[in-house]
């Protein structure tokens, strides 16, 4: 296989992550919502994941002082299964450290146990629950986190 490529989200890649997006969630972010987030939030750091130049899955995460809050992360689902997601969320944990993050969170739904198994690897814990969450299905949300100092 070759080695996938993962470099910082531009404006142009916003087409091919929408379409990542709709075909992981339910409910999917607008291209609005990542034009925003790239070009007017100082706050935001997002990443794409290529093979072979075709964007194959996408990360996100908010840096505010010492602390990051992943906002998204989505593999196309026929890419799963490869350690890909792993690899696109070491790399995003990296880039918090060196960055001087000090705590991770995220949110993930009660029902995703193929996610909370991936953050559990990078020692994310429980920590609290978020009712109804999720518009889609009024699902709870089992936020993580980890300390990373």
């Amino acid at each position: 296989m070759i080695e996938p490529v993962i470099r910082r989200m531009e404006i142009m890649d916003i087409d091919a992550v929408i379409e990542v997006e709709r075909t992981s969630f339910s409910t999917s972010w607008t291209k609005d919502i990542f034009y925003q987030e790239i070009s007017d939030n100082p706050y935001a750091h997002y990443f794409v994941m290529e093979l072979d130049k075709k964007i194959i899955g996408y990360i996100g995460t908010w840096i505010v002082l010492d602390d990051a809050q992943i906002t998204n992360l989505a593999i196309q689902p026929i890419y799963r299964g490869k350690s890909l997601g792993e690899k696109l969320f070491h790399y995003t944990m990296q880039y918090a450290i060196i960055r001087g993050v000090s705590r991770l969170s995220l949110e993930v739904r009660e029902s995703n146990t193929i996610a909370q198994n991936l953050y559990q690897k990078f020692g994310l814990v429980p920590g609290g629950l978020r009712k109804n969450y999720y518009t889609d299905n009024q699902e709870d949300a089992i936020v993580m986190w980890v300390n990373l100092s």
